[in-house]
């Protein structure tokens, strides 16, 4: 009768280990679809953005504005703003089971209506796990202060 208890609790922690996702690779699967978003906003690449953000998502800019997953996506595909640089750095990444927040400094270059800007945000993105991926379901930027040239 121990031997069978032993064995069924030995079998199921053994089960859920083995379907415990690997948090080092969650946190690289996070990082290289941060990436991959970066890309598609400086590409014009919309395809992208419906690969990997979530149809609820939501963006809150650093103005408090609040747009949605189809509005993200038809600025992508206008190219409006468009960016030469879009890319994220000192990136940390949390993990809560099927939830990930990502916080870091996005740099972006670029033109709006013809005019050229530059600027650096604080971010935090919101993501989950579902369907067998890393999904965006929601991002904050903060405009940072411009350094002033040395």
């Amino acid at each position: 009768m121990r031997y069978a208890v032993w064995l069924s609790v030995s079998l199921l922690l053994v089960s859920q280990l083995a379907m415990a996702r690997d948090t080092t690779q969650d946190e690289r699967e996070i990082l290289r679809v941060e990436a991959a978003l970066c890309d598609a906003f400086e590409a014009g690449n919309a395809t992208a953005l419906r690969r990997y953000l979530d149809e609820t998502f939501t963006l809150t800019d650093s103005r408090g504005t609040v747009t949605d997953f189809a509005q993200n996506v038809a600025e992508v595909e206008r190219r409006e703003p468009r960016y030469e640089v879009f890319r994220n750095h000192s990136q940390k990444v949390r993990l809560y089971g099927d939830a990930a927040i990502t916080t870091g400094i996005t740099a972006v270059k670029g033109r709006a209506n013809g005019a050229p800007f530059a600027a650096d945000f604080q971010f935090t993105d919101t993501w989950v796990y579902r369907d067998g991926g890393w999904k965006m379901v929601a991002s904050h930027a903060s405009r940072l202060e411009s350094k002033a040239p040395e």
